[in-house]
C-alpha cells in the first residue's frame, strides 16, 4: 500500500492520478471532505474519473497522531506532499506546526510502522544560500542561518531536519526540492494565481529569477526516485530558471491578456511591503506582500538541476509547453461530479 499525504493539493492529486494509472494500491489522507472534490475534478479533467475510485481515502490530520495511525496500517511507501504554503508573517506558528511538527509525526509513524521508504516534498526555499564565490545553488549549497529567510522557508528547512533525523534513526528517505510548480486544476490557489492575476490585467512585473517545473515532471520523478535504492539523497527538481517577467509575459500571450507595463523596482517593493504591513496592522487586512517576498521577487539566483538529470537521464518538459497545457486545460469544461460521501 502506498500512502499519500496532501492528496487534495496540486502535487498530491497529480501524484494520485499517476499512481492510479500504474495499478498501485493507493491510500490518501484528507482533512475536509469537500477538498476531495478538487481531486475528483482533476481526474475528470484528464478523462480518468474511473481511476479515482481506486483510491482509498482516510480522514486524518498530519498534526494529529491519533488520526494518522489508521492511515499507516499496511503501508510500505509514503509520499509526504502535505504542507502549508504562506508568506504571511502572521502564519509563523501555523507554518511551524504544520510543516515541522506535522513532518515529525509522519517520520515517527514511518518508523513505528516499518515503512520501507519516505519521499518528502520540500521546496527550493529550503535550499542553501550562495556564498560570494558561488554561481549556482545545488543540493550541496550550505544553509546560512544568518541570511534572510521567510517563515515558510524556515519551516520547510525545519521539516527537512526532521527527515534527516528519521534517516539517523533508520528510515529510508529521499527529498525532492521543486521550484514553483505549474499544473492544471486547483484554479483558485497556489501557482494558478499567476494565471488569474495576469488574465485580470495585473500591471506589475519584476526581473527576479527563480526555478519552475511542471507538475507532471515532478510526480514522474518522485515515482522513479522512490523505487531507486539510494537512501538519504536530495534532488532539486527544476525544469528552467526564468525571470518573473518572462513567465508573466508568456502567460499573458497564452491567455491573450495585456502584458504588464510597470517594472516593480526594489525601492517600489520596499515601500509596498511596508504599506502592506501598515494596512495589515491597523486595518486587519490580509498580508499580500512580505519583506522576504519582496526580496525574492528581485533576486537572481540560478538553481541547478544537473543532479536529477544525471541520476535519471531525465529531460524536462519546457515551461513554455507547460504553460500552454495549463491554459488549454483551463478552458476545458469539467463534468460536475457528485459530492464525495465518506
Amino acid at each position: 500500500m502506498i500512502l499519500v499525504t496532501g492528496g487534495t493539493g496540486l502535487v498530491g492529486a497529480h501524484l494520485l492520478l499517476h499512481l492510479a494509472e500504474k495499478e498501485n494500491r493507493v491510500r490518501a489522507i484528507y482533512r475536509q471532505a469537500y477538498r476531495i472534490e478538487y481531486t475528483m475534478k482533476l481526474f475528470s479533467l484528464y478523462d480518468k474519473y474511473h481511476l479515482f475510485r481506486k483510491i482509498e481515502w482516510v480522514q486524518a490530520d498530519i498534526t494529529d497522531v491519533s488520526s494518522l495511525e489508521r492511515a499507516f496500517e499496511g503501508v510500505y511507501f509514503v509520499y509526504h506532499c502535505a504542507a502549508l504554503i504562506s508568506y504571511d508573517p502572521k502564519d509563523e506558528k501555523l507554518l511551524r506546526k504544520v510543516n515541522i511538527e506535522g513532518t515529525a509525526n509522519i517520520v515517527n509513524l514511518c518508523l513505528d510502522y516499518s515503512v520501507f521508504r519516505l519521499c518528502h516534498v520540500s521546496s527550493i526555499a529550503a535550499l542553501g544560500d550562495l556564498a560570494g564565490h558561488e554561481k549556482q545553488i545545488t543540493e550541496e549549497t550550505e544553509w546560512n542561518p544568518e541570511a534572510p529567510h521567510s517563515d515558510y522557508a524556515l519551516s520547510k528547512y525545519g521539516a527537512e531536519m526532521e527527515i534527516w533525523r528519521g534517516r539517523e534513526e533508520g528510515l529510508d528517505v529521499v527529498i525532492v526540492n521543486p521550484g514553483i510548480v505549474f499544473g492544471p486544476g486547483f484554479w483558485k490557489e497556489g501557482s494558478s494565481l499567476f494565471f488569474s492575476s495576469v488574465k485580470k490585467g495585473f500591471p506589475f512585473y519584476t526581473k527576479g529569477t527563480t526555478g519552475y517545473v511542471g507538475v507532471d515532471d515532478l510526480v514522474k520523478i518522485m515515482i522513479q526516485l522512490l523505487r531507486i535504492y539510494e537512501s538519504g539523497e536530495r534532488y532539486i527538481v527544476v525544469a528552467e530558471n526564468l525571470s518573473f517577467q518572462d513567465v508573466i509575459f508568456n502567460i499573458a500571450d497564452k491567455v491573450q491578456a495585456k502584458k504588464p507595463t510597470i517594472e516593480a523596482k526594489p525601492w517600489m517593493l520596499s515601500l509596498a511591503w511596508r504599506w502592506d504591513w501598515f494596512c495589515s496592522t491597523f486595518f486587519k487586512t490580509k498580508r499580500r506582500l512580505s519583506k522576504y517576498s519582496a526580496l525574492a521577487l528581485t533576486s537572481a539566483d540560478f538553481i541547478s538541476n544537473e543532479k536529477i538529470k544525471r541520476q535519471l537521464n531525465y529531460e524536462f518538459q519546457s515551461m513554455d509547453s507547460v504553460i500552454e497545457e495549463v491554459v488549454r486545460l483551463s478552458k476545458k469544461p469539467v463534468t460536475e461530479l457528485v459530492e464525495y460521501q465518506d
